[in-house]
């Protein structure tokens, strides 16, 4: 009885030590995004938008994000991404059909940027700041960050109500857990 506590102890100990990232079961729909300031874990949504994160994971995996700055970040609000333009008008070329659920917006939330049609998302994403809750059932949720937010907090954010940002941050890189070394 003795042996198995201590186990017990030893096992919860290396679980707290290891951080939520090592609570993550899924790892095929775990997302590590790397910046300058640390490491970010997202949980992918499959559950919610099968499409969205398939394409998410397509891109990841041919490195598509490697290197995209954050082009649109407006404090309290969220930080955009994956423009290979940078301009905010670029993206992978292939439009996905929206996937709206009941989802939140909430702190954390990972969600699909579009324009004005409903199915013209495509590589861009945002992580939202804090509760947006006037976004919920008009844009598609694809993940959560688990880790991590205390790196989104400090990524450079724009100027004007558009949050268009100079000398913007950047993603180091985007991967797949199941693949990350």
């Amino acid at each position: 009885m003795k042996n198995l506590l201590q186990t017990l102890v030893i096992c919860a100990l290396l679980v707290l030590l290891a951080g939520p990232a090592a609570l993550a079961q899924d790892l095929e729909n775990t997302l590590y995004l790397d910046l300058d300031s640390g490491r970010v874990v997202i949980e992918m949504r499959p559950d919610l938008a099968p499409a969205h994160v398939a394409r998410i994971k397509e891109l990841a995996r041919m490195k598509f994000y490697d290197g995209i700055v954050f082009h649109r970040v407006i404090d309290g609000f969220m930080a955009q991404t994956g423009d290979p333009t940078g301009t905010g008008m670029g993206g992978s070329g292939k439009n996905l059909t929206a996937e709206f659920s009941k989802a939140p917006f909430e702190r954390g939330t990972v969600g699909m940027a579009r324009a004005a049609s409903p199915n013209s998302a495509d590589s861009q994403f945002f992580i939202c700041f804090a509760p947006a809750p006037f976004l919920d059932g008009q844009y598609t949720v694809w993940g959560q960050v688990v880790s991590g937010m205390e790196f989104v907090d400090k990524i450079k954010k724009g100027a004007g109500r558009n949050g268009m940002v100079s000398g913007p941050d950047k993603i180091v890189s985007l991967r797949v857990a199941a693949d990350a070394q």
